[in-house]
């Protein structure tokens, strides 16, 4: 493919940390009179609201301006929290000579990277692609600066672009007279180029095709941890190395995470080691806030020492996540630890009084980035004093030379309980007065400017904040934690729902707004059965399911199996995505099967499964060569495989058959010996068969069972009552997993029988008999399989001889999933045919 280049070059910056002279922006903010972006509710759009730059939201006055005048489209994509993206908008956006000539030669749109991940995911691949192709060297990152037909077909673009050209790269105005030039005089060559790049954008983003059958199999589901193998750093931790490159950037990749925590606790030991080793380092590094909880965006180096400062909703969301499950594994304190101060972190600061939680912290403050997290000895001594200050700098890095320019980012330079050991004390000790020094010095720091929030609402993000809530509350036995989900979850269901039950993407001030994407609905959903498990209540369930069902009227590929990331009226753009790759979230597609095999499981609906199985299958030959991209997918399969192998009993009206242990077979030493005959097992004079009212347990109902005893000709038992009463009674008793009760019981009538020297006669059992029961499902089972075991205990007697056998009993065995009400059938009606007890028979 061959593209017309119209860079030299553009600077790609993925949030290396450095300081902006362009600055007096607000100045620049009070000179203009708002343009169209006035109107929008996005604060990254917002603050480009007194631009001289005459902005245009996404739409269709944009690109119809665009048309009729002939002119290209520059696209400029950001969001709040990034801080090239305000270097950008001061240095370029508010410059007066810049900004007349994008408002003479282009249309300009301005999109929130957030608010419309379906355009950013388009154009961050088309602009990929174009490096690509073109050898520019570039890669992606935002600001993303595209130039697009008036069709919106991209053609060309860059990420960061400075106002002149110098270090830091070639300026935007020599770029945009470039496009402008090539756009005019080479209109041909221009049509080409986008013709080719839209072409391929589609291809690539489009799921590929089978070219051979791909077994759903734990071989597929277990292999990604030898990918992520090649990308680990194995003295650092971090699942995304490079070693090419081994001070670039680390990002903590929590789907990867995920991943590998499931493969621990199925005894991987290399995935224990990665997940482990990863998660250690990470809680000690400068990524983690340790004064106010959470985790900044990435590291810049390979340490985890510097950050890019932001700070987003979806990594403390996961990362709460994943620090919640490694404690469950393996009970480290550590893990606790870090689990709750992100938890409690978002509680403080990103939760709206409605219950929503907000999206993101800027990095920077006085267009610094990293300021008001940084410190220095000097302030640390004055906040709380030469020997406190002497212990909190020991433990806290600032003993080590410092590498960041504007101060010290707080760490662990090595585990607290070494740290213990040198200054003569325990960790014990020296723990509570850790946390007095840590808020001492978060008080100071809470009086410094701080970073812009970013306070709109997005629904995905909600979602898996919702789910992290909800699994911690279970976790760490936390009622505010339990609180914070429900409160979110009625949020999204009311203030983020229209009239028909339709999720919104985004909402700020109570005000939602554009109809929600594939990540909104299956991560709420995910979130929405997290706190179905964590309360028991069948609303979660239930809203779940219905979500669900518009997630499959909205999106499905019925013709394929998948879904696709926009809805089926959504506007057309260039291509329309169908993708299961993670990025710094786990892929809607991937997150959905998850879903649909936890909704099979918990209502035994086979559609579900169905639907999960065919989304496996549209993507499994890519799951086949995934090189850890698929991490979430991965995860998806391996759930499908257990759930498949631990499937419930299916009832059928033969009954459930007795339980039975079959000894291991010895292998005979010599090849072609002959194994010995099996003798045949002489019957049982008394046999058994449990037959259910329900093909499902009702959650928090009641079910009926019979029990068919056949009781050869010759033989006996004795009642439940026996009489005379030293003799072993006939008794019907339940185990179970989940506390179903065996509330009563109907035995069978008895036969009489006078036998001489007897004062009282005989009470035998006979022939065929059944036993009926009751039992009572409790409500907090609902989603479980519940295993059964009916047993029947009695005692055998030859009627000839009157001898009797030792007491035996039988054990039926059976796994039912218990589900609501609603799901429930009724089958063998004719075995609950019970006539009105007589004289003589017991009930219980």
């Amino acid at each position: 493919m061959r593209l017309i280049s119209i860079l030299i070059t553009a600077t790609t910056f993925s949030g290396a940390v450095a300081v902006s002279q362009e600055t007096g922006h607000q100045d620049q903010h009070k000179k203009h009179k708002a343009n169209r972006l006035a109107g929008e509710s996005s604060p990254y759009l917002l603050m480009h609201a007194h631009n001289p730059v005459d902005w245009y939201p996404w739409g269709e006055e944009a690109f119809a301006k665009a048309k009729k005048e002939n002119k290209p489209v520059f696209l400029s994509i950001g969001y709040s929290s990034c801080y090239w993206c305000h270097v950008m908008e001061r240095g370029v956006f508010t410059n007066e000579k810049i900004a007349e000539y994008m408002n003479r030669h282009f249309v300009n749109i301005k999109l929130d990277r957030e608010e419309r991940p379906d355009l950013d995911d388009i154009y961050m691949t088309s602009l990929i692609i174009y490096n690509q192709a073109t050898g520019s060297g570039g890669g992606g990152g935002w600001p993303m600066s595209m130039f697009l037909m008036p069709d919106g077909r991209p053609f060309g673009g860059g990420t960061y672009f400075p106002a002149e050209t110098g270090p830091r790269g070639i300026g935007f105005q020599t770029v945009a007279e470039r496009v402008v030039r090539i756009f005019t005089d080479e209109k041909a060559s221009v049509e080409r180029t986008a013709d080719l790049l839209t072409k391929e954008v589609q291809r690539a983003m489009k799921p590929k095709p089978s070219t051979s059958s791909v077994r759903l199999d734990k071989k597929l589901a277990t292999g990604i941890v030898a990918s992520l193998e090649r990308s680990y750093d194995a003295k650092l931790g971090g699942v995304n190395f490079n070693p090419r490159r081994p001070d670039g950037p680390k990002f903590p990749v929590p789907p990867r995470i995920e991943y590998l925590l499931h493969q621990s606790a199925q005894s991987n030991k290399q995935a224990t080691t990665m997940a482990g080793l990863t998660l250690d380092k990470m809680l000690a590094g400068g990524i983690r806030d340790h004064l106010a909880g959470g985790f900044h965006r990435y590291s810049t180096d390979r340490e985890w020492l510097v950050p890019h400062f932001e700070k987003m909703l979806y990594d403390q969301a996961q990362l709460a996540t994943t620090y919640t499950q490694a404690w469950l594994q393996n009970q480290d304190p550590a893990y606790k630890r870090t689990a709750t101060e992100i938890l409690n972190y978002v509680l403080s600061d990103l939760t709206d009084k409605s219950g929503g939680f907000y999206s993101a912290l800027d990095a920077e403050t006085n267009a610094i980035e990293g300021e008001y997290y940084v410190w220095s000895r000097k302030e640390i001594d004055e906040i709380l004093g030469k020997e406190d200050a002497a212990i909190f700098s020991k433990v806290y890095g600032l003993e080590a030379p410092n590498d960041f320019e504007h101060g010290f980012v707080l760490h662990f330079p090595s585990a607290v309980a070494s740290a213990a050991k040198s200054l003569g004390t325990t960790e014990e000790a020296l723990r509570p007065r850790l946390t007095a020094m840590r808020a001492k010095v978060l008080a100071r720091r809470k009086t410094r400017e701080a970073p812009l929030l970013d306070d709109k609402v997005l629904t995905s993000w909600n979602g898996l904040m919702i789910r992290a809530f909800a699994d911690a509350s279970v976790a760490f036995q936390s009622d505010a934690y339990k609180n914070a989900a429900t409160k979110a979850a009625d949020f999204i269901l009311t203030t983020m729902s229209d009239e028909n039950g339709r999720l919104w993407r985004t909402s700020r001030e109570g005000k939602a707004k554009l109809n929600a994407y594939l990540d909104d609905y299956a991560f709420v959903i995910s979130g929405l059965l997290a706190l179905h498990d964590a309360t028991k209540e069948a609303r979660w369930l239930t809203e779940a399911e219905r979500l669900q069902a518009k997630q499959d009227e909205l999106f499905e590929a019925k013709e394929t199996g998948g879904y696709y990331f926009t809805s089926h009226d959504h506007e057309e753009l260039i291509v329309r995505t169908r993708n299961a790759n993670d990025g710094v979230i786990p892929s809607g597609n991937s997150v959905s099967v998850r879903n649909l095999v936890k909704l099979a499981k918990l209502t035994g609906k086979e559609a579900y499964r169905e639907r999960a199985t065919s989304t496996l299958g549209v993507f499994a030959e890519q799951l086949r060569s995934s090189n850890g991209e698929m991490a979430n997918m991965g995860l998806a399969l391996a759930e499908y495989l257990e759930a498949g192998q631990a499937s419930p009993t299916k009832l059928s009206r033969d009954g459930l058959q007795p339980t039975s242990y079959q000894a291991p077979v010895q292998q005979s030493q010599q090849k072609n010996q002959t194994p010995p005959k099996k003798q045949p097992k002489k019957k049982k004079p008394v046999a058994a068969k449990a037959f259910m009212s329900v093909d499902k347990l009702p959650a928090g109902n009641k079910a009926k069972v019979a029990i068919r005893v056949d009781i050869q000709k010759g033989w006996h038992i004795n009642a439940d009552k026996p009489s005379p009463s030293y003799l072993y009674p006939t008794t019907f008793e339940l185990k179970s997993k989940y506390g179903t009760k065996l509330t009563q019981v109907l035995y069978p009538k008895f036969r009489k029988k006078r036998v001489e020297g007897e004062k009282e006669p005989f009470h035998l059992l006979e022939g065929t008999v059944v036993i009926y029961g009751l039992i009572d499902i409790p409500a907090a089972a609902l989603g479980k399989t519940e295993e059964l075991q009916l047993i029947v205990k009695y005692q055998t007697c030859d009627d000839k001889t009157g001898m009797c056998m030792r007491p035996d009993k039988i054990v039926l065995g059976g796994k039912l999933p218990v589900v609501n009400m609603a799901s429930v059938k009724q089958i063998n009606k004719e075995k609950f045919v019970v006539t009105k007890p007589k004289p003589g028979s017991q009930k219980r």
